[in-house]
């Protein structure tokens, strides 16, 4: 087997090989078609996530250690199953790995919540992951049906489509005057975007400070675009939501995204923090009763949601995101391109000869 490993903070992924993993129990092991790239990756990438205020919480105080196969994002081909798998799972089928993996034991997990389980193994994370040619998935029930769906776009449901339909999901219920915002038009943002597109019917107001970005945004639906750099900004937002917004899905939420989201919510809203930039958020706590605003955070998504959206997407209810995709060894240069802001929509990495 191939994998590309994360050995270090920050230098390029090793190649790898390995005998391929036979799979035990109730493990299915699948031959890695495609896998997508996520923005969550740079922060292991960079080794740590950023607390606000010059503080960092690094892999190891996360309980992550090096070295590791990153990717969370993979679609792949059954070749062999566990000798306990029960479910009707079919050798040369391809399917998408759901990788938010529990322990299946606690209270979270046997309510189906396993994305909060206080001991969740992603793969890609805590699980060998995606940038490889074969990868074990814990069991048959993280299987999921793609037939009808392009593979490559099927990749990205698994961690930017999830996490985009838990999050749209939550500020479903908004009143039919509100104005719902999303912040941020990367690969996340522009999918929640194709998702609020046909899940909410309220006007959508979309905001990046990306020109590119925000014409993509326009594409996939939204009745807004606003740039927040123009000096009237928040007038404008204030114009088109008059009382706020009602809800606020932060794609970004680092401290710049969280002040701007607050502040614009009206009285009674909700802001939804999703994204991983990192910050703090400095408000009066008098303001959350006189104000009576709800912040929450979202994190990608259940199992059952994830199913939710599979049928949406087969049904035609979801527009598509822009994907491309690049062979796997150029995975280091893609991370770089995420990075730098170069990537328009999201990119998978396909094994040589997949």
């Amino acid at each position: 087997m191939k994998s590309y490993q994360l050995v270090a903070a920050n230098a390029p992924l090793e190649l790898v090989e390995t005998d391929n993993p036979e799979p035990q129990g109730s493990e299915v092991l699948l031959k890695v078609t495609a896998c997508g790239v996520c923005h969550s990756d740079l922060h292991f990438w960079h080794g740590y996530y950023d607390l606000g205020d010059g503080t960092k919480m690094t892999l190891e105080e996360r309980g992550i250690d090096l070295p590791f196969t990153m990717g969370h994002e993979p679609v792949g081909e059954v070749v062999a199953i566990g000798p306990e798998v029960t479910d009707d799972i079919e050798i040369g089928k391809t399917y998408m790995v759901f990788p938010w993996c529990g322990c299946s034991n606690c209270a979270r997990c046997e309510e189906g919540r396993e994305n909060d389980c206080n001991a969740v193994a992603p793969l890609g994370v805590r699980r060998p992951g995606g940038y490889a040619d074969h990868i074990i998935s814990p069991h048959s029930r993280y299987l999921v049906d793609i037939e009808g769906v392009d593979p490559h776009y099927a990749c990205t449901l698994g961690c930017a489509g999830i996490t985009s339909y838990s999050a749209i999901r939550k500020a479903k219920d908004i009143s039919p005057d509100d104005k719902l915002v999303i912040i941020g038009a990367g690969g996340v943002g522009l999918t929640g975007v194709g998702i609020a597109r046909e899940y909410i019917a309220n006007e959508k107001i979309v905001i990046d400070v990306d020109e590119e970005k925000l014409a993509a945004a326009r594409e996939a639906g939204a009745d807004h675009t606003i740039n927040p750099m123009r000096d009237d900004a928040r007038a404008e937002i204030a114009r088109l939501t008059t009382a706020g917004a009602g809800a606020v899905v932060d794609f970004v939420a680092n401290t710049e995204t969280a002040s701007l989201g607050i502040d614009v919510l009206r009285r009674g809203g909700s802001y939804i923090a999703v994204g991983l930039y990192g910050g703090r958020i400095d408000i009066p706590t008098l303001s959350l009763p006189t104000r009576d605003i709800a912040l929450r955070g979202s994190y990608v998504g259940t199992l059952s949601e994830m199913h939710e959206l599979m049928d949406l997407v087969k049904a035609g209810k979801v527009e598509p995101i822009p994907v491309a995709s690049r062979p796997m060894s150029q995975v280091t240069e893609t991370l770089k391109d995420l990075e730098e802001g170069r990537i328009i929509g999201r990119v998978v990495v396909v094994p040589e000869g997949a």
